[in-house]
């Protein structure tokens, strides 16, 4: 993949991911906080903290992608964008405009997520 077109896919992707993040953030930080004017019934209880746990998990998942972005925006400057940062192999453009961020090549993928399982 051309490196400017690469760029263009991060750097949108980055603005998109970012105020994202910052607002599932604030949700989590916030989640707690209940109005006590409202009524409520006793099942409402756990209701705040899984909403923090789903906003937290949300957050993770932004802040990975964010990480997973930047350190492809590195790649791009550092001219290794494109390889495998595993084993150097190329990744297919197909694979790059379907996500940019790869860092791996399908089959390197995979076999790391069977290994995790």
């Amino acid at each position: 993949m051309d490196e400017s077109r690469a760029r263009e896919l991060l750097l949108k992707e980055r603005d998109e991911v970012t105020p994202l993040l910052q607002g599932t953030e604030k949700e989590a930080e916030t989640g707690l906080e209940t109005n006590d004017d409202i009524p409520r019934d006793y099942g409402d209880e756990a209701l705040p903290l899984t909403e923090q746990a789903n906003d937290e998990a949300v957050a993770e998942d932004l802040r990975s992608r964010l990480d997973a972005i930047n350190r492809a925006l590195a790649r791009i400057e550092a001219g290794t964008y494109g390889r495998s940062v595993l084993s150097g192999k190329p990744i297919p453009d197909e694979r790059l405009e379907a996500d940019p961020a790869a860092e791996l090549t399908v089959e390197e993928a995979r076999a790391q997520e069977a290994q995790n399982r």
